[in-house]
């Protein structure tokens, strides 16, 4: 989240899309009726009516895979009608960009498109760049090939009429949703938005996203407070967990994975260390040198030293434009190139993609690992259906872990509040909390590969930094203080000196010549001379908007909203005096700012703004969007692998032939996994209606927890398949009877819930049907509970993440021995 939790109660105007809020974040609506309450506009887009929609005061149906159509649309609208906010545009945005005269689209394809190898050549779509490298602008907005001209371009295929027909939202209501949601922003009205799931499980997640991302921007609503671009994350700690580099392509911090391409620091360095030539730009990763020889300092310790390139070379190393995703994983399982997996706190059976293929897959292994709570449908899957025993090679140890009563340490929501929990009890039995486990498993490979003197590449594992313990247990202070980072020799800068062994007082202070430390840069500060910065719960706030700057402590720096300083105008006033998240004040002669600093939130960046008071230009003032090389916030992304605005493409398995909006039909450069196991029909008549899975509020993720809790298996028992009572008249389906659902892929037994909560779309002038499950299930338990509705969903991916599209596949539904 660009903001937090309690943020949305500044808001004005609410738009939840891809989420069902109200049960599957039920703590953060708490702020969205609060903000209700105050006269904020609520609006639900979702294809089937919720607890959400009940609570919102417009709702819009939409067909699952169709959300840039609908988006594309408010672009157009927001454009044509001119409600974008003209001065943020020019200031703070790549609006005024002059695009290169390479780039163009046509027929639903950007210019730069390799058909062979399915990919796009991205320098078609660079900038015009000045005698000095910075890109060159038109801030009267009037350049045919400024980025603000090509986005009203690009959109102006995007009428209500095909938007309709494309969504099956009906033109009134997309209308509601323009008008409202348009009239946030440029007046002291503020707009946000929630998703979750629902967008990114897509082939088009990214540029969901994106597309929303634009609209903020035209409107002026990123930094403000009851603003942003707000994640739902799916659990606790998923942030903190991204935080921490457990995705394949970053290490923590966000620091790029090296490639076996960069084979030193200093190549590492120079292809990812951003730097912008436009004086008004002062990006984070400009640092990035010194970020990653503080994490390699904070892994080998003194073993890193300039000399040796700070260890650099031990670090795993990908093979160039390789991906290692979830979905490249599981099928280099299934091809049997892969012998050993571990499986920690997950269960994969149940919640990949294709869930089949991921079964059959474990049976290629050597060994399994499996960390969990309770017995699960991956620990156990050599018994589960389809499979036979005697012929399957994989040795399984199950290792018991504690529950989150029973250990201690620091979880991050999704507003980047990191928040430490202490513990409640002592482990039962014999299991034990996670970092016990990590620790001792660490401990017994390192003595093996001490006792064996021939053990190949053994010097990242015989030197790896290993003391966060105490009495021989895993000890989460010295690990979150190992997070944030110590001084390594004394250091002087300024008037100050730090002594070796402080910890580092923030980001700022780290160096790349090897006299700091820290395991996750983005957390310098959490914990350090002031203490364990993560426990405060000082209830006291001065902003007025609901900051609490003394409860726990958020990343970076404490900030509580991210790009705080487009909040005011390039004076540094807010735009909304009513609810201003930071100010610049300061003495003020000749019209020009003698002295000044901010104050209310940690500014997102220490600069003074752009201009003085009489407007004139401030030789030290700084843009806005430091996390951005350019210090702008992009409208047109040439970053992305598939195109540098939104597009809409149907998803990879959809009920119609033709893309209105242009000859390709799916997203070109789709990840898409070719084995036998992984099968996608289009237009299928075996298949005709719309799929999609989402959660309930009484299970959580594939059940592990939850389906062992007897009250809550008595409240939610078994799979079903939600349903319209058209398509149940359709199919002489009754309420509560049990049901097939098939695909491509797999088939489930589930009970049909007969609903007028989903109801027929009108595409492209024919009747669509939907139909959703929840993805909570397995075949281990409960008794006839039904199993994972991921058996059905295709093993395809966004481009740009790999995340599985598991929000829209095509399906049939049929009676039980029809």
């Amino acid at each position: 989240m660009t903001n937090h939790w309690i943020d949305l109660a500044n808001s004005d105007c609410i738009l939840i899309m891809g989420s069902n809020a109200a049960e599957n974040h039920p703590i953060s609506f708490r702020w969205v009726l609060k903000a209700q309450d105050n006269g904020a506009t609520v609006i639900h887009v979702d294809p089937r009516f919720t607890r959400t929609s009940t609570k919102a005061d417009i709702y819009a149906p939409l067909r699952s895979g169709t959300d840039i159509a609908f988006l594309g649309g408010m672009i157009k609208y927001i454009l044509e009608n001119d409600k974008f906010f003209t001065s943020y545009v020019v200031n703070y945005t790549n609006g005024p960009y002059i695009v290169g005269e390479k780039y163009s689209f046509k027929d639903g394809l950007f210019s730069g498109f390799n058909s062979e190898k399915k990919s796009y050549d991205s320098s078609t779509w660079a900038f015009e760049l000045d005698d000095q490298g910075i890109p060159k602008k038109d801030l009267t907005l009037q350049d045919p090939r400024c980025v603000f001209q090509l986005l009203k371009t690009h959109y102006s295929r995007y009428d209500l009429d095909i938007v309709s027909s494309v969504t099956g939202t009906p033109k009134d209501d997309l209308l509601k949703v323009y008008l409202a949601y348009s009239a946030t922003g440029v007046s002291d009205k503020a707009g946000t938005i929630m998703y979750a799931m629902g967008w990114c499980q897509h082939t088009v997640g990214v540029q969901n996203i994106r597309a929303m991302s634009i609209i903020q921007l035209l409107l002026g609503n990123m930094g403000i407070a009851g603003g942003g671009v707000n994640a739902l994350r799916g659990e606790s700690n998923v942030q903190g967990s991204t935080d921490a580099g457990l995705l394949f392509h970053i290490l923590p911090g966000y620091l790029p994975s090296p490639t076996a391409s960069l084979a030193t620091l200093a190549d590492y360095n120079k292809k990812n260390t951003p730097t912008s030539k436009d004086p008004l730009s002062a990006n984070w990763w400009q640092n990035r040198p010194k970020y990653m020889v503080s994490l390699l300092k904070a892994l080998y310790g003194d073993a890193a030293k300039k000399e040796n390139d700070f260890c650099y070379s031990w670090l795993p190393k990908g093979d160039e434009g390789k991906s290692y995703s979830w979905l490249d994983l599981f099928d280099a399982m299934y091809s049997k190139q892969l012998k050993g997996f571990f499986a920690w706190g997950m269960n994969p059976a149940c919640s990949g993609a294709n869930a089949n293929k991921t079964r059959e897959a474990f049976a290629n292994l050597d060994w399994m690992v499996n960390v969990n709570v309770f017995d699960n449908e991956t620990a156990s899957f050599w018994r589960g259906p389809g499979m036979n025993p005697k012929q399957i090679k994989t040795e399984v140890f199950f290792l018991p872990c504690a529950a989150f009563l029973e250990k201690e340490g620091s979880i991050s929501n999704s507003g980047r509040w990191a928040q430490w929990r202490y513990k409640a009890q002592e482990p039962l039995g014999d299991s034990k909390p996670d970092g016990d486990i990590i620790y001792e498993l660490f401990k017994e490979i390192r003595d093996l590969y001490k006792k064996d003197k021939k053990a190949k590449f053994a010097d990242p594992i015989l030197n790896l930094k290993w003391d966060y313990a105490t009495n021989n247990k895993f000890d989460a202070h010295l690990a979150a203080k190992a997070i944030n980072g110590y001084w390594l020799e004394d250091k002087t800068i300024g008037d100050k000196t730090y002594k070796k062994g402080e910890l580092v007082p923030a980001f700022a202070m780290l160096q790349d010549d090897g006299s700091t430390s820290s395991g996750t840069w983005i957390y310098c500060q959490s914990y350090n001379q002031d203490g364990n910065n993560m426990a405060r719960r000082d209830k006291s706030d001065s902003s007025g908007i609901g900051l609490y700057p003394k409860w726990s402590w958020a990343w970076p720096v404490n900030r509580r909203i991210i790009y705080n300083r487009a909040s005011v105008d390039p004076t540094g006033k807010p735009w909304n005096p009513k609810k201003p998240v930071i100010e610049y004040v300061g003495e003020v002669k000749d019209g020009k700012y003698a002295s000044g600093s901010w104050k209310g939130d940690v500014p997102d960046g220490p600069w003074p703004h752009l201009q003085n008071p009489d407007g004139s230009p401030r030789a030290d003032g700084k843009l806005a969007f430091i996390m951005r090389s350019d210090g702008y916030g992009a409208l047109f992304g040439p970053g992305l692998k598939d195109g540098p605005f939104p597009e809409h493409y149907e998803p990879l398995e959809c009920p119609v032939e033709k893309n209105s909006f242009g000859l390709q039909l799916n997203n070109p450069i789709a990840a898409i996994i070719k084995s036998e196991r992984d099968v996608i029909k289009t237009c299928d008549p075996r298949y005709p209606f719309v799929g999609t899975t989402y959660r309930v509020t009484e299970h959580w993720q594939t059940g592990v927890l939850t389906r062992n809790l007897p009250w809550l298996i008595e409240a939610e028992p078994q799979l079903f398949v939600e349903i319209s009572e058209q398509l149940a008249e359709i199919r002489n389906i009754k309420n509560g009877e049990k049901v097939i659902v098939e695909s491509a892929r797999g088939m489930l037994e589930a009970v049909a819930i007969v609903t007028k909560r989903f109801r027929p779309f009108t595409i492209q002038g024919t009747e669509i049907h939907q139909v959703g499950l929840p993805w909570h299930y397995g075949w281990i338990f409960p008794p006839e509970g039904g199993d994972s509705a991921n058996l059905l969903t295709p093993s395809v991916g966004d481009p740009n993440t790999r995340i599985p599209e598991s929000k829209a596949f095509m399906v049939n539904v049929r009676k039980k021995g029809a």
